[in-house]
């Protein structure tokens, strides 16, 4: 009779995959509950801060995990740190573009970029690395671009910051494909040699007595707090990466933008009217159409199992 012990520990590592999973994506899905409490401080401070003590908790946390050694590595090699530098960079201004939304009474427009990130993702492979797209695919994007069009079009402007957010994680995503690196050395490396950067705009704002890091206890407290908030969830993303499989982990990418949707409308009370409604529906057509054709092909090609 066959043991059915690695079933049981198979379907245990299933459950904590999720757990961690809906930690992340639920997370990031109510962040702007947090940065909403900056109020007045601008988000290229909040973006500093954001970055600085994210690098102290990085370090600590890389250490405990024995990961110091690979950021060495990848120190030593110029090109390396010149992809992560750039990296980094796009990574900041998404950070910085999502506080500003947030701040500025725009949680809805940025949950929309979030939602079109994935399909944004597609585009940049067929164009950029040449990946074949289905028919399935190919309508998906052209659904999330009329949703896109129509609903800067109503509001006689163009959604920058949906696009801005979309567009920067895209190719920040494809940009670390080129990067051999694991995810926790790679954010540590990127956020160093970002600290520099983050120092003097800090030292800049600190001379023209704009600085906002010791106004009161509560701000400080948030400012350095980000660092935790940001890093948090990333290793909860991590974990889960390790413990479930990539399409299933895909079913939850929706989950962050969702709840982004429904902080702005019913916490922050952002105008939501029928016309923002039918342009998320095209949204959420392409999402549902591009899902099952990823879970359609996922079916069709063979399972390699990891080996032990």
């Amino acid at each position: 009779m066959q043991n059915p012990l690695p079933a049981v520990n198979t379907e245990a590592k299933s459950r904590q995959g999720v757990i961690y999973a809906l930690l992340a994506y639920g997370s990031w899905g109510l962040f702007p509950l947090y940065w909403k409490q900056f109020g007045s401080v601008p988000a290229a401070e909040v973006i500093c801060h954001r970055l600085l003590w994210s690098l102290v908790f990085l370090v600590i946390l890389a250490a405990a995990w024995k990961q110091l050694a690979p950021c060495l590595r990848v120190i030593r090699s110029p090109r390396l740190v010149g992809l992560l530098f750039l990296t980094a960079a796009l990574l900041s201004f998404n950070w910085g573009l999502f506080v500003y939304g947030v701040n500025t009474g725009q949680v809805v427009e940025t949950s929309l970029g979030y939602f079109i990130n994935p399909l944004v993702n597609v585009l940049l492979g067929a164009v950029v690395l040449r990946e074949r797209l289905t028919r399935a695919q190919i309508i998906a994007v052209l659904l999330a671009t009329v949703g896109v069009i129509y609903f800067g079009w109503h509001l006689w402007k163009v959604p920058w910051i949906a696009l801005g957010i979309a567009s920067s994680f895209g190719i920040y995503g494809l940009l670390r494909k080129m990067v051999p690196i694991d995810p926790l050395p790679g954010l540590l490396v990127e956020t160093a040699v970002m600290a520099p950067v983050a120092l003097i705009l800090l030292g800049i704002f600190a001379g023209h007595g704009s600085m906002h890091f010791l106004d009161t206890p509560k701000i400080t407290l948030l400012l350095m707090g980000g660092g935790i908030v940001t890093a948090f969830p990333l290793i909860w993303f991590i974990s889960a990466a390790k413990l479930l499989p990539l399409s299933t982990l895909g079913f939850f990418q929706y989950l962050a933008p969702t709840l982004q949707l429904l902080v702005g409308v019913f916490v922050f009370h952002e105008r939501f009217t029928l016309r923002d409604g039918i342009a998320f529906a095209f949204i959420w057509t392409a999402i549902a159409l591009f899902m099952a054709s990823s879970r359609f092909r996922a079916r069709k090609e063979p399972v390699i199992e990891p080996a032990a």
